[in-house]
């Protein structure tokens, strides 16, 4: 008798299908007013989230079925607070049905007491409980009201000691990847002091004290964006040096810029006319940045003057 081959076909529980859908996730931001749900969701916005605030509760299950049928979305966070009213009630069973189609998790955001009326204070708003109450009152209401929330969340943050940019850092460190905390683009742009200072320009690097390829006639009209006019800038020992520790104050400078929450950064080199000194190191700075994981573009202002 002949043996039979084993089966080929992949068990159940890989079907592509079932494996796709639940890859997508949606994060539930939810928890006390004015403990920074909504700075929370322009950080999750900024890891590339499709974002929504006060999603009315009805809609949920369906915002949830479209962003496990969409080709275009793969993560999604939305806000869900008192503002929903008394429907909020309904959200643990509600989490229950749309988790078969979505990895879901519930990120509860909490802080102290004192810290929440100090708030109120500082923006003036009113709390969305009303003004007939004090801020006190509806606080502890509130924490009524969201405590059966409080009991489903997956994390809890207090944000009692953060202010706006050390919780998105926090966000980014719990919720992000490296590739994805790196967010911050950098421009490094060259131009000519002749042509003035550009006004966006962050920081201002003069390479003038470099050898000028304009007093060398083969390069003259040529740029910087040339082989072999970016080899004989680089080939001086000052142009080395100089690049390395330039690097060096970047590397260490880039990522607290981050934790800042700045999403542009632009370098500028300045040269005489902006045509050769300026466009090599523009080039080569971004290309290290770039190497080193940044999301990097090379720009020249004066090259085509």
């Amino acid at each position: 008798m002949t043996p039979r081959k084993p089966s080929r076909r992949p068990p159940k529980s890989a079907a592509p299908g079932r494996r796709q859908k639940l890859a997508r996730q949606l994060m539930i931001l939810t928890g006390i007013s004015g403990a920074g749900k909504a700075s929370a969701l322009k950080a999750f916005e900024d890891l590339g989230y499709h974002c929504v605030d006060n999603l009315p509760l009805e809609l949920l299950p369906h915002f949830a079925a479209l962003v496990a049928k969409s080709t275009e979305v793969e993560r999604a966070a939305i806000v869900v607070d008192v503002r929903e009213g008394s429907t909020l009630d309904r959200l643990p069973q509600i989490l229950k049905s749309i988790k078969k189609l979505l990895r879901v998790r519930v990120v509860y955001l909490d802080a102290q007491d004192a810290v929440l009326v100090r708030r109120y204070s500082e923006t003036r708003r009113p709390h969305p409980l009303g003004q007939s109450e004090t801020v006190w009152r509806s606080i502890v209401e509130e924490r009524q009201l969201l405590d059966p929330i409080r009991n489903v969340a997956d994390t809890l943050i207090d944000t009692s000691n953060f202010n706006v940019h050390e919780l998105r850092a926090d966000i980014l460190a719990r919720f992000g990847h490296e590739k994805e905390a790196k967010r911050l683009l950098v421009s490094c742009l060259s131009f000519g002091f002749k042509n003035g200072v550009p006004l966006d320009a962050d920081m201002v690097f003069d390479v003038r004290f470099l050898p000028n390829p304009h007093f060398v006639p083969e390069f003259r009209k040529k740029t910087g964006l040339d082989p072999k006019v970016a080899a004989y800038v680089r080939g001086f020992p000052q142009t080395r040096k100089f690049l390395d520790r330039v690097t060096k104050l970047m590397l260490y400078l880039l990522p607290h810029y981050v934790d800042e929450g700045k999403s542009y950064l632009t370098i500028a080199f300045g040269c005489t006319g902006g045509q050769h000194r300026s466009v090599m190191m523009a080039e080569e700075l971004a290309r290290r940045l770039r190497k080193a994981g940044y999301q990097v573009k090379a720009l020249h202002r004066d090259i085509v003057r």
